[in-house]
């Protein structure tokens, strides 16, 4: 690079001395019918400085513009196949998103099937636990009556005792009794051994 800028100066350099050299002969040639051994110094001078700065411009300008060409163009392949390795990340991305977007109807869709399977066996779970808590209140609705009858039949049986009591101990008078004891040994009498 450093060597590039010092025959870029140079170039300058030679360019500007070209310049001068004409800007003086053109002042010089006031009278054009003098023909001098300046003017003919001046001349070699001139083709001397222009074939210098023809030999420098072929010697050193053209390998500077080939490798500053070879820079601008590795530049520009570099560039191109990072452009081209971005479009493929790019089209990866675009696929991978899309491919995301199908998977996340997918897990959606899925969920939703999921959801209503799970509902359904709840239903059926929520079904099945009824009945069993039916047929368990009704076996012990069963229980509780069968009980609440034996108890309300020895309620009445016990009832029933005591209203038999009653009237037995309100009809059985003395006599009564002497009338059933006598029929009672009369029949025991009438029996075989």
């Amino acid at each position: 690079m450093k060597r590039n800028l010092l025959i870029l100066r140079g170039l300058l350099v030679s360019a500007a001395l070209l310049g001068f050299s004409a800007i003086a002969m053109a002042a010089d040639e006031v009278n054009p019918n003098e023909h001098s051994a300046d003017e003919v110094v001046r001349w070699i001078h001139f083709v001397i400085v222009a074939g210098i700065l023809f030999w420098l411009c072929k010697k050193i300008l053209p390998p500077y513009i080939r490798s500053n060409a070879d820079r601008i163009s590795a530049a520009i392949t570099k560039a191109t196949a990072i452009k081209a390795e971005a479009d493929k990340q790019l089209k990866e991305a675009a696929a991978k998103l899309t491919r995301l977007e199908q998977e996340i109807e997918q897990f959606r869709q899925q969920a939703q099937k999921d959801t209503a399977a799970e509902l359904e066996r709840l239903r059926g779970m929520t079904k099945i636990e009824l009945e069993k808590v039916t047929a368990a209140a009704k076996v012990e609705i069963d229980a509780a009556e069968h009980a609440a009858r034996v108890e309300l039949k020895a309620l009445a049986a016990k009832l029933a005792m005591d209203r038999a009591e009653s009237l037995v101990s309100q009809q059985m008078t003395p006599a009564v009794q002497e009338s059933m004891i006598n029929s009672f040994v009369q029949s025991l009498q009438g029996r075989p051994n």
